[in-house]
């Protein structure tokens, strides 16, 4: 096996094993569990784990910034084919509210509690609202939108995510992080049209 090869398997392996830590992760969360038995789930030594990350909590950093990089490209590639605004930030926020569908409430309560997890969907919040601020800009200009003052909008929106983010929408009104986003789509884009 040439030098290429070995390292595309490499890549190729270690993005299965994130793909696989992401997967029990979200499934399960993570607090409660230890390398030895993330390492027995995966099928995998501890050693290997090792490569990841020097330790659980940088394990579990970069899981969790795995995760929020896979989703972020799977929203955009949501909404690239569609064309009007309205459709376009509506699908953007399902397309956010689809990708923490898997988040058990588990992994939110750990990820909430483990701040540099947290840190990390606090940035993603405030990546999405600058996304649907640009995306409110756009149909504006394009007249699919009323003339709204896009960052007020957008701040509007963030607001509604970091509630969601935080967990107050799930504690105040049952819903999961998922349907609180299609719930605010829904809203969003039915306030601003034309």
């Amino acid at each position: 096996m040439d030098q290429l090869t070995r390292a595309g398997f490499a890549t190729r392996r270690r993005s299965e094993l994130f793909d696989a830590l992401v997967e029990l992760f979200l499934a399960e969360g993570f607090a409660h569990l230890t390398l030895d038995e993330i390492a027995a789930r995966l099928r995998c030594s501890k050693s290997t784990l090792y490569t990841l990350a020097g330790s659980k909590e940088q394990l579990v950093r970069a899981a969790t910034v795995h995760f929020f990089q896979r989703a972020s490209e799977d929203v955009e590639a949501a909404i690239e084919p569609i064309t009007t605004a309205r459709e376009r930030v509506a699908a953007y926020l399902s397309a956010v509210g689809t990708a923490l569908a898997p988040a058990s409430t588990q992994f939110m309560f750990d990820l909430h509690a483990f701040i540099p997890a947290r840190e990390i969907y606090e940035k993603n919040t405030r990546i999405a609202a600058r996304r649907v601020q640009e995306l409110i800009d756009e149909g504006v200009q394009a007249g699919d939108f009323r003339d709204v003052h896009a960052a007020f909008a957008a701040d509007l929106a963030a607001t509604m995510m970091a509630r969601i983010q935080h967990g107050t929408v799930r504690t105040r009104t049952g819903l999961d992080d998922a349907e609180a986003y299609q719930e605010l789509a829904a809203i969003l884009t039915a306030g601003i049209t034309a």
